[in-house]
């Protein structure tokens, strides 16, 4: 019986990784765009229909980019996987979104912004160094911690970079402009809060089983590959449409 327990669970665990990256090759697949950061075309018309102060809508805006957002929900899992105490998660989800919520915030009010494809690959980089860290590498490859803290944060400025840029290109209008975005924000600490509230049920249950150690492995190796997968994917679009 102990023999047959974790071969079965490894064969859900290689079933799961099969199907989740069938369903994000079959995303790539149906969308020239740059997805980590997509806004649907009937939530772009909608951004460039209104002008003056809607607060409700922007904020449910903002809440459904970060529930969908699977870039930041894998960076986030990422960021909370070994942390046991609700004070670090705190900590670290707090610095997460201060460095989201400047960027997109500045880079939209001052028109600044990288090319979409190039931010949304370096967001897939942030999901495998986060991956890696996870696993231990820095410390066996270079015999030092990096500062965590500083990379979530340096990170997250680089996600709110991601949803600047894509918003600019639907030209929102200056009219309420300040408030909206606010609202936008807000909306997106709500969706972040909602994933997280998912993801830490999921991992509480998990962490309580027997083999969460030797899975956490392999499922943190899926995050890395993962991570790469999106990198590939915004590069190759970067020079395709070049």
């Amino acid at each position: 019986m102990t023999s047959v327990v974790p071969d079965q669970t490894r064969r859900n665990i290689c079933r799961t990784i099969v199907l989740l990256v069938s369903l994000l090759i079959a995303l790539c697949s149906v969308t020239g765009q740059a997805l980590a950061h997509n806004v649907t075309p009937g939530d772009a018309g909608y951004i460039q229909e209104i002008w003056g102060v809607h607060l409700i809508p922007f904020a449910y805006l903002g809440a459904k980019h970060m529930v969908t957002g699977y870039d930041h929900i894998l960076f986030l899992l990422g960021v909370v996987f070994f942390l046991y105490r609700m004070t670090d998660v705190a900590i670290y989800v707090s610095i997460f979104a201060l460095g989201h919520s400047v960027t997109m915030l500045a880079g939209v009010w001052y028109g600044w912004g990288l090319n979409a494809y190039i931010v949304d690959a370096i967001i897939g980089l942030s999901v495998v160094y986060k991956a890696l860290d996870n696993l231990g590498a820095y410390q066996r490859w270079f015999g030092f911690q990096p500062n965590t803290k500083v990379a979530t944060l340096i990170f997250g400025l680089f996600h709110g970079t991601g949803l600047a840029t894509k918003i600019q290109d639907y030209q929102v209008s200056e009219d309420g402009l300040l408030p909206n975005l606010l609202a936008f924000n807000v909306g997106v600490e709500i969706g972040q809060i909602l994933a997280l509230a998912v993801i830490l049920i999921v991992m509480g249950y998990w962490r309580r089983t027997i083999g969460f150690m030797q899975q956490a492995y392999t499922a943190n190796v899926f995050i890395m590959f993962l991570g790469f997968l999106l990198m590939g994917y915004q590069i190759t679009g970067f020079f395709v449409t070049s």
